[in-house]
């Protein structure tokens, strides 16, 4: 059964109030929050064609799939979506573990009435559509899965890297795994912080401009948010035993890994060879982390190939 949309959403964080939107994008798609009963979350939804939800990472929102999503509408309808503790989403104290916050989008595609999808991930998306495509895996017809490690199943970070670059790109997980602190030392100073995350993540210090990564720390600064952002690497402890759990079921539908050479490029694949037996493999060069916004029309252009709906057969003509 579709369930009702709320009323559109406006306000920052909407298609209405974000701005680098490309042309026409306004005019294709719109905010709405879906009320699944225990929680509301706010999607960005157009296009026609067969289902492509995306969902995205930390310390983002849907915004980070604004150059992307207009040339998959021409052929999908897309749902860029926030999951629960994200944008304009519900920032509720838990469900934060992948079960959980997998299920809820799983109820989001029930209640938008799509069975079944395609589904790309990045970053902590990526963990959470792998546990998507895993719980429920006759809903996901495709799998893309970008730019993160699977708690439980990558290689554990050591806590003494033997470089500095790797320690600039890991030493996160455990600060943002902490009870209070974390929030204490970055209230205020979100600039820095998240800052420092973006400039040390992409292929260069300047990939991800400053008006772009001002965007991400408005969002941040919205009452609640920068608590709920920590949310996720809080419920790793339970996330790592869910993966280790469904690690003994690999996944049998095709999976594209995508890695930007600049980070963690083919060590995407590799991990995602441990949980699924039909992967494909992608790695980007003269990308970073933040595949979407570094290299759009390189990840446009694979996705369309990948997600490529399958031609009908057509009865042969008699002789």
């Amino acid at each position: 059964m579709t369930l009702v949309p709320a009323a559109p959403v406006t306000g920052f964080g909407t298609v209405a109030a974000v701005p680098d939107l490309p042309s026409g994008f306004g005019e294709r798609f719109r905010s709405h929050r879906y009320d699944l009963g225990d929680i509301s979350l706010h999607a960005v939804t157009g296009g026609s064609g067969p289902a492509l939800l995306l969902v995205g990472g930390w310390p983002q929102f849907w915004w980070q799939w604004r150059k992307v999503m207009l040339p998959l509408s021409e052929h999908f309808t897309v749902i860029a979506v926030d999951p629960r503790g994200v944008g304009r989403s519900d920032l509720p104290e838990t469900g934060y573990d992948s079960t959980t916050a997998a299920g809820d989008l799983a109820r989001l595609m029930t209640a938008l009435g799509h069975d079944r999808f395609r589904l790309a991930g990045h970053d902590v998306g990526m963990m959470l559509a792998y546990a998507l495509a895993a719980d429920h895996p006759s809903r996901v017809s495709r799998l893309v899965l970008a730019e993160a490690a699977l708690p439980g199943i990558s290689d554990d970070p050591s806590a003494l890297p033997p470089t500095a670059r790797a320690a600039e790109a890991t030493w996160h997980f455990m600060f943002n795994r902490l009870p209070s602190v974390n929030e204490e030392l970055v209230e205020g100073r979100e600039d820095l912080f998240y800052g420092g995350q973006f400039a040390t993540k992409g292929a260069t210090p300047d990939a991800m401009p400053p008006d772009v990564v001002a965007v991400y720390v408005e969002a941040l600064r919205r009452p609640g948010a920068l608590h709920a952002s920590f949310h996720y690497y809080r419920a790793l402890d339970m996330t790592i035993a869910q993966n280790q759990a469904r690690a003994r079921t690999p996944l049998t539908l095709p999976v594209l890994a995508v890695g930007g050479a600049a980070f963690r490029g083919a060590a995407v694949a590799r991990d995602v060879r441990r949980v699924a037996r039909d992967v494909r493999e992608l790695v980007i060069e003269g990308c970073g982390h933040y595949v979407p916004e570094e290299a759009p029309e390189v990840f446009t252009s694979a996705l369309l190939s990948f997600f490529a709906p399958t031609p009908t057969p057509t009865a042969s003509a008699p002789a």
